[in-house]
């Protein structure tokens, strides 16, 4: 006589969407729409909620670049990484819901005068290097490493996040010019190919912001900062390290900012950066996951403009705003339509991808590797 066993099957979870959060407050703005902090009103859990306005999406011609995003954040799982948990849309928005972090962005401590000294420097630029590792090992390049977006855990680690511009590397790259000028390096700036090294260039000029408070290259336009990046080999001089610098850092640092790629730290691959003298006493894997004590520790407090609290529950956008998505309304919203079918496979709810324990947690996550990273010219 046969017997009947019951398969130990999962149950199906239910979809998440956007009722399934509360809204706590505005702690952003992008160029698409803002960011919020929510909480999952099942797992009490505290996210950052990334609202994208579909009209100005489909208005700024950016339908490729959010889709790619969103393929990037799935792709990659590492733990100074702001990793994505779900995304979902309706008819009118798109959302990503990432890790919140409690520390602040880099540019929020400078704002409010924190100074980095150069233990707290070296161990976020470790960070940095160690979520790019996973970045090019997958042969993406960010492409926009800046202060705002290496975001702070209560602990003091740097987290990378913000994929926005983020391409996967071919060697034809010359025409993909976005970033962030002051932090872009020269070669993308003159609309040249470029390879993974444009990110070590812009550790560089963070480093040297942290260093000397300002960075290195300035101007009141693009133009202004391109000429001087391309016509000025900004190197530091050994009198002119600061007082508690050592010199091992400001050769970091000389070696992230050459004009010439081929030059610049980073070009030969990330070990070559990871084994720079400056990095000496840093326990790679100890950072990775995230035993090490950071020399860095953010305020207790809400590490984020508390002034965008007031606008929590409404679309509030500027006059300027209003009279932009007004102007993309009549084509915009028809684009929309179209495209809609583009935005079919955009759900993702990192419980549907766990098989052992939570992807997420510091001492499970590994990224998820693709092939070994090529050195492009």
């Amino acid at each position: 006589m046969e017997t009947c066993q019951l398969l130990n099957r999962k149950p199906k979870l239910k979809r998440i969407d956007l009722t399934d959060f509360e809204i706590d407050c505005v702690i952003g703005k992008g160029g698409f729409g803002k960011v919020k902090k929510v909480k999952h009103k099942l797992d009490g859990r505290t996210y950052a909620m990334k609202e994208m306005l579909k009209v100005r999406v489909c208005g700024k011609k950016s339908v490729n670049s959010v889709l790619e995003e969103r393929k990037i954040l799935e792709r990659l799982r590492h733990p100074l990484l702001i990793n994505m948990r779900y995304a979902f849309q309706t008819r009118s928005h798109l959302y990503l819901v990432m890790d919140f972090l409690t520390g602040g962005d880099m540019r929020y401590h400078f704002i409010n005068g924190v100074k980095f000294n150069e233990e707290e420097t070296k161990f976020t630029v470790a960070c940095i290097i160690s979520a790019l590792e996973c970045i090019h090992s997958n042969e993406y390049v960010h492409r926009d490493i800046k202060p705002e977006n290496l975001v702070f855990d209560g602990d003091g680690y740097a987290h990378v996040t913000d994929f926005g511009i983020s391409k996967k590397m071919r060697l034809n790259n010359k025409v993909d010019t976005s970033g962030t000028p002051g932090y872009m390096a020269p070669e993308i700036m003159c609309c040249q190919n470029y390879n993974y090294s444009v990110d070590f260039f812009a550790i560089g000029v963070i480093a040297y912001e942290c260093m000397f408070r300002r960075r290195p290259f300035l101007g009141r336009t693009k133009r202004d900062i391109r000429d001087h990046m391309c016509n000025t080999d900004v190197q530091i001089s050994k009198s002119k390290i600061p007082l508690r610098w050592s010199e091992e850092s400001a050769d970091f640092i000389n070696h992230c900012i050459k004009r010439k790629k081929f030059e610049r730290i980073g070009h030969k691959g990330i070990e070559e950066v990871k084994s720079h003298p400056w990095f000496e006493s840093i326990d790679w894997e100890g950072l990775k996951n995230k035993t090490l004590r950071s020399p860095f520790t953010p305020p207790k407090k809400d590490n984020y403009d508390g002034r965008n609290s007031s606008h929590m529950f409404k679309d509030d956008y500027s006059k300027k705003s209003l009279e932009e998505v007004k102007g993309m309304m009549d084509g915009a919203i028809k684009e929309v339509d179209d495209l809609q079918n583009r935005f079919k496979n955009y759900y993702y709810d990192y419980r549907e991808k766990q098989k052992d324990g939570d992807l997420l947690t510091p001492s499970a996550v590994k990224c998820s590797k693709g092939t070994k990273t090529k050195l492009m010219t």
